[in-house]
């Protein structure tokens, strides 16, 4: 999961350099155009099945099946934005005031504001597992440690608990709250009890649980994250604060600016093409002309890269604001050329997390490639279940596994000394940057195939699959990797 290549790339042409971006944005805007014209041909039918929502502009319609989006725009407008604003203002206030009890406040204020959200009786259920993490955390056995995550994640999917938990509220929405807390607070939890078990020499007791407490209902990041872990979160939060009141006002006006021009491009892309109903209807998707399917196929991918910097960036700029250091928000999807990159730069601290908790600890790349190859097969697997466990989430962690294994295969291969003679000695500098970007060109391919598994199903990768690579294998396959090659060769001249 973390192998890096260190190869030095050459510059190309500039002349070349602006024909692949031409072709990279050109591409773009004319697929997500097919796509529009798509989408108002058909929105009749799509409003009767899908039931199009009135646009923010009359000449609108409104594209609400996207879940993640809609959860979340509903639940920021009902309290979620007001209680993120009021950490805010409890963190100004106690950081001009009173600095020594920023902390404490903060953690009252984030446990009041889960109270007055979830509920109580949702409070309790996280208070359970706090508790029960705290407890085995005191053993210092990471595997009981392990074990008690997992089972405690487990809990999510015992259907008798589930009810009960359904009865609670008023609404499936409150319900899914509690759920999606539950599981980020999962996350801290194994973090928390690892670190613990990794640093005998800690102070144990009342200080660490109140540490615990402080890191679990930390509210910017209470609900959906980004992730930080406890040794980070602790680390950075006794430090000092040292911006100036006029860089703080600075830094929250610009960020907060991106984020609003986030949110209306993923508005904007909800309201001229309905790419999410589309991909619920697999008829559609068998319809759909060419150019239309590849902006199907972009328009999801870059949804949900848009929606998530949208998602994590309010609450990166609490976090900031409060002396933390959040994870970078996700890279552009479209100059993502590889599983690996995806994976490092898409969710920084999903990937964080991984690599300390799983990946290092069962050996890595330190102990060949066996190891390395079950340490990354077992991250995948626990991504996997902490996001549910359902079938299409199994096919997709498994195409992640294998499109990593392959990747890191073919550096190995051409990193050994054999090899690498070879290609130095018959390839010009800028000639092996082409034929990087020509297999990154594959991986892409595949890597956008497992994208569109893990936001749409099994069945709209099928046909995806089909469409492209069985029945346009000559037709619809060379133009896609044609351009995905102009992707790529973009992605490697912004990383490099």
């Amino acid at each position: 999961m973390t192998s890096k290549s260190h190869v030095q790339l050459a510059t190309l042409p500039r002349t070349e350099i602006l024909a692949y971006w031409v072709l990279s944005f050109g591409s773009h805007l004319y697929s997500f155009y097919e796509l529009y014209r798509f989408s108002k041909e058909h929105e009749a039918g799509l409003e009767r099945e899908f039931q199009l929502e009135k646009g923010l502009l009359k000449e609108f319609k409104r594209d609400p099946t996207d879940f993640e989006w809609s959860f979340w725009s509903e639940w920021a407008k009902k309290s979620l934005l007001w209680t993120l604003i009021g950490h805010g203002v409890v963190s100004s206030l106690t950081s001009v005031f009173s600095p020594k009890l920023r902390v404490p406040a903060l953690l009252i204020y984030g446990l009041v504001a889960a109270c007055s959200v979830l509920g109580v009786k949702g409070v309790s259920v996280l208070l359970v597992h706090l508790g029960l993490s705290f407890s085995v955390a005191q053993l210092r056995r990471p595997v009981l440690s392990w074990a008690c995550g997992l089972l405690l994640l487990s809990s999510l999917h015992i259907q008798q608990l589930q009810e009960v938990q359904r009865g609670w509220y008023q609404t499936e929405e409150e319900y899914y709250l509690l759920l999606f807390s539950v599981a980020v607070c999962g996350l801290r939890f194994i973090s928390f009890s690892l670190e613990h078990c990794w640093c005998p020499s800690e102070p144990g007791g009342v200080v660490q649980l109140y540490w615990l407490f402080s890191y679990s209902f930390y509210h910017p990041l209470f609900y959906n994250g980004p992730i930080i872990t406890y040794k980070d979160y602790v680390q950075q939060m006794r430090r000092p604060a040292e911006e100036s009141e006029k860089a703080v006002f600075s830094y929250l006006v610009l960020r907060a600016g991106r984020i609003a021009v986030w949110w209306i491009i993923a508005e904007y892309m909800i309201h001229v093409m309905y790419m999410h109903s589309i991909q619920t209807n697999e008829t559609y998707i068998e319809i759909l002309p060419p150019w239309a399917l590849g902006g199907l196929a972009l328009a999801l991918v870059q949804f949900f890269y848009v929606k998530y910097l949208v998602l994590f960036g309010l609450p990166s700029i609490l976090a900031t604001l409060d002396n933390l250091v959040p994870p970078k928000l996700p890279r552009c999807v479209s100059i993502m050329y590889s599983f690996t990159g995806m994976w490092r730069h898409f969710d920084e601290g999903l990937y964080r997390w991984l690599i300390r908790y799983i990946y290092v600890p069962l050996g890595g790349s330190r102990h060949g490639p066996l190891s390395k190859m079950l340490s990354t097969g077992l991250a995948f697997g626990f991504v996997c279940l902490w996001h549910g466990g359902h079938d299409y989430l199994q096919y997709w962690a498994l195409m992640n596994w294998a499109g990593v294994l392959v990747e890191n295969g073919l550096k190995t291969l051409f990193a050994s000394s054999f090899i690498h003679s070879i290609v130095e000695h018959n390839l010009s500098a800028r000639m092996r940057r082409r034929c990087i970007a020509l297999l990154s060109a594959f991986s892409t391919a595949m890597l956008i195939l497992s994208n569109l598994v893990f936001l749409g199903g099994i069945h709209v990768g099928r046909i995806f699959w089909k469409r492209v690579f069985v029945q346009g294998w000559s037709t619809m396959a060379p133009p896609m990797l044609a351009f995905l090659y102009c992707f790529a060769q973009i992605g490697l001249e912004w990383t490099s």
